[in-house]
């Protein structure tokens, strides 16, 4: 049977639950209305335009294209804003994560220009993060026709292997950290690809991603493969278990506790809970 969301219209459907929850990964088809794109591509401009102070550039000096990346600006940009916390992508998010409740963490935004060398390299987002617990998503949004070969490639089931990675840096792809706490380097998945089972989407704007925070991950640039931008906002919501944790390293985004105690829900203003539909 299906799966049917409480807003009018929306649905999941259970087969894509399911995909989710076994591999890590699978695509809502139009999830994002043209509207809600139109809102977001001008959020995009707008952040560009005006970057916030965790705003990255991963493409060194010298080389083609350009490889953008910000997050937590949504306070600032209504576009963001609205689709976050106003659209059915929290609905869809409560589904996936088979939670009661859906809290919002952040968004991403990454944009590639065309004839952009710069890889994104194999990474988990979890370690990352100051959150632990297993119920999460992100939620990829395509503005643009991305082939499957230009786009975000998963490997299938890595996120309940059990295991997790220490971060790499997006500029040079060195570890952030020696292996220590828990967390093991990434291994070298492009020689091991024969050991695993991968995955990835042709998309369309308004397609939606979703993944969890646990599944290894990566993406090329855009040269030879694409003639136009490749731009994405990423969505990402946590589940009932959500709770606060520090790593051994900075995390990112570097959201300072505040008040926040580790092993306690994520009770924040700067983490709003999405009310269900009444």
């Amino acid at each position: 049977m299906s799966s049917t969301s409480p807003v009018p219209g929306v649905v999941v459907p259970a087969a894509t639950v399911t995909a989710f929850q076994r591999d890590g990964a699978a695509v809502l088809r139009g999830a994002v209305s043209p509207a809600e794109l139109d809102a977001l591509a001008a959020g995009v401009e707008e952040n560009m335009a005006n970057p916030s102070e965790w705003a990255s550039d991963y493409t060194p000096d010298g080389s083609t294209g350009r490889f953008f990346g910000d997050y937590v600006t949504w306070p600032r940009i209504a576009g963001y804003r609205d689709i976050a916390l106003h659209s059915a992508l929290p609905e869809m998010a409560r589904e996936l994560m088979g939670s009661t409740t859906v809290r919002f963490f952040h968004e991403h935004v990454l944009v590639k220009e065309p004839g952009t060398a710069e890889i994104t390299p194999w990474h988990h987002d979890d370690p990352y993060y100051c959150i632990d617990g297993m119920q999460n998503v992100s939620m990829w949004i395509s503005l643009d026709s991305v082939p499957a070969a230009a786009g975000v490639e998963f490997l299938v089931g890595s996120h309940r292997w059990g295991r997790r990675f220490v971060p790499r840096k997006f500029v040079d792809h060195t570890p952030y950290a020696a292996a220590e706490h828990g967390f093991e380097l990434v291994p070298d998945i492009e020689a091991e690809r024969d050991q695993h089972r991968f995955v990835s989407f042709d998309v369309e704007p308004g397609d939606v991603v979703v993944f969890h925070y646990r599944t290894l991950h990566a993406a090329p640039g855009t040269k030879g493969l694409m003639a136009h931008r490749r731009r994405a906002v990423s969505m990402r919501y946590v589940g009932d278990d959500a709770v606060f944790a520090l790593r051994p390293w900075l995390h990112s985004p570097p959201f300072e506790p505040d008040g926040l105690v580790v092993g306690q829900p994520l009770d924040d203003p700067r983490f709003p809970l999405v009310p269900a539909p009444s």
